[in-house]
């Protein structure tokens, strides 16, 4: 375990072999945000990126609910704050979830209770969004006077901006239903079928290449909404590149010869390779 996470008192990290748990750790206020939160979190994704251990990352929140927004503490408190101390205290949490959304490895999130708020910046720099069913959402900065403003850019780039203007100026809850048909969630179920749906989300990210993720998730954000004869000449190089790297290689090798690539383990099986044994 990383010294860094040792330290961590507001999240909790938990190695499962090739997956990594971030868990916000303050159930008893609903896992809300605050300074020491945003801080540790930003550290974890940072680290996490470039820990050859992890694979796979899922965040979740201890408790009743994934997260109910800002602590009403560091509210009170910001509200003594200089315009220079505000400026100050929300880069670092834009920087937090820019470490969310620039982590090489693909991270899950896991919702349930509550997605208020702030916490709904964390499901918008997620790769992929397994909420319960009756996880209740809102983006509730008008009630009190303020506005969704940092996570604006990650919410607007999942949802558009004809969900996001009517959600941000009513502050209305809503439904995981609502969340998936808008693009803020992938799945929706039961609550206790999440681990399961988080398993085989899992399971189908263990069979592809770790790098081939990364360079996958990062060319998404790069290419989108631009002329595709801008990008044109980008995404021949990276397809060209890939093509001719080590797990390039051996992807194309192992599906000729019929064999599991390198980067798999014996529970795991490509969809190609169950096909082929079949025949």
């Amino acid at each position: 375990m990383s010294e860094t996470f040792d330290s961590f008192q507001h999240v909790r990290i938990e190695r499962d072999g090739p997956v990594t748990n971030v868990v916000l750790a303050r159930p008893e206020v609903r896992n809300a945000f605050g300074p020491r939160l945003i801080e540790e979190l930003g550290a974890a994704f940072t680290e996490l990126s470039h820990d050859n251990e992890t694979r796979v990352v899922v965040l979740r929140g201890e408790g009743k609910s994934f997260g109910a927004g800002a602590d009403i503490n560091w509210m009170r408190e910001s509200a003594t704050y200089s315009r220079q101390e505000n400026v100050d205290d929300a880069t670092r949490l834009a920087l937090m979830l820019e470490a969310i959304k620039r982590c090489d490895k693909p991270v899950i999130c896991r919702v349930h209770g509550h997605a208020i708020g702030g916490a709904l910046g964390l499901l918008a720099t997620s790769d992929y969004v397994v909420a319960a069913e009756d996880t209740v959402f809102a983006f509730s900065e008008v009630k009190l006077g303020i506005v969704p403003a940092v996570i604006a850019p990650f919410v607007l780039r999942r949802i558009g901006l004809s969900h996001a203007r009517a959600l941000f100026i009513t502050g209305e809850r809503f439904t995981a239903e609502r969340a998936e048909r808008m693009g803020l969630a992938h799945v929706t179920c039961p609550e206790d079928e999440l681990d399961e749906q988080i398993q085989r989300v899992v399971d189908e990210l263990l069979t592809a290449a770790p790098g081939a993720i990364a360079v996958a998730k990062h060319l998404a954000s790069e290419v989108a909404y631009r002329d595709p004869r801008d990008v044109m000449m980008h995404t021949a190089e990276t397809i060209a590149s890939k093509r001719t790297d080590p797990e390039g290689q051996e992807g194309l090798s192992a599906f000729l010869e019929k064999r599991k690539p390198t980067w798999m383990d014996e529970a795991h099986e490509p969809a190609w390779l169950a096909g082929a044994t079949k025949r």
